[in-house]
């Protein structure tokens, strides 16, 4: 969609994010064929279906963000806010907005797929937190001792990302619970420069930190839906 709308060509999904996708369309077939057979009394396949199609549409959502964020960075030339012309001041505050909504969205995206693995894995998590997110479900594999495969691989992926994951996570607190985040960095150069020009941030690091924050839940949404595709296999085999 941001893509018609850039005058870009749509998205040709490769990669990672292939994977990852045709992995989730196979949970959703595997759901389909077990509903069709059964007829679902109990209504859970038909939720876990509904929740595995949001999922899908939370990681669409998450790199088209990464891709806008980084389609206006390329516009922005100027170091600062002061000397940009209108079209340029423009086309850095598109590059704020989907840059924010991409780094929230990394952590949402997360957090959903932390409800199915509770859920799907009886890991009782709301008993630990009552409003809990993905890093409290990751927890649990650990502390009951279950699926102990998937949860050393999640949290493998998780060490790998660690420095950005928490450069995006201290700038999503900032953006959700203190002030924007572009303020504080406003702040911390208006302190160091006082009244000379306020320096853009790093924008350049900040999309790469973006980057790694989706290749993160590209990784981790296609190891646990590779993992279940691989389980559910081996119960309907029997």
């Amino acid at each position: 969609m941001l893509r018609s709308l850039l005058g870009e060509p749509p998205r040709q999904n490769e990669g990672r994010l292939a994977e990852t996708i045709d992995a989730m369309v196979h949970s959703i077939k595997l759901l389909q064929k077990e509903i069709k057979a059964h007829q679902d009394p109990s209504h859970d396949f038909r939720k876990l279906e509904i929740w595995v199609h949001g999922l899908i549409s939370s990681l669409d959502e998450l790199e088209q963000c990464f891709f806008a964020a980084a389609f206006f960075r390329k516009k922005v030339r100027t170091e600062s806010v002061e000397d940009m012309d209108p079209v340029e001041r423009s086309d850095y505050a598109r590059y704020v907005y989907f840059y924010k909504d991409g780094f929230i969205r990394v952590f949402s995206a997360l957090d959903k797929l932390g409800t199915v693995l509770n859920e799907l894995f009886d890991l009782n998590t709301s008993k630990v937190k009552t409003h809990f997110s993905y890093f409290t479900v990751l927890r649990q594999f650990s502390y009951l001792k279950t699926h102990t495969e998937l949860g050393n691989q999640l949290f493998a992926i998780k060490e790998t990302y660690r420095e950005s994951l928490g450069v995006l996570r201290r700038r999503r607190n900032t953006e959700i619970h203190y002030m924007n985040s572009e303020m504080k960095d406003d702040l911390w150069q208006r302190h160091q420069a006082l009244f000379g020009k306020i320096a853009l941030e790093d924008l350049d690091q900040h999309i790469r930190e973006l980057d790694q924050g989706y290749r993160m839940v590209c990784d981790t949404y296609f190891t646990v839906f590779d993992y279940i595709n691989q389980r559910w296999k081996k119960i309907t085999a029997v």
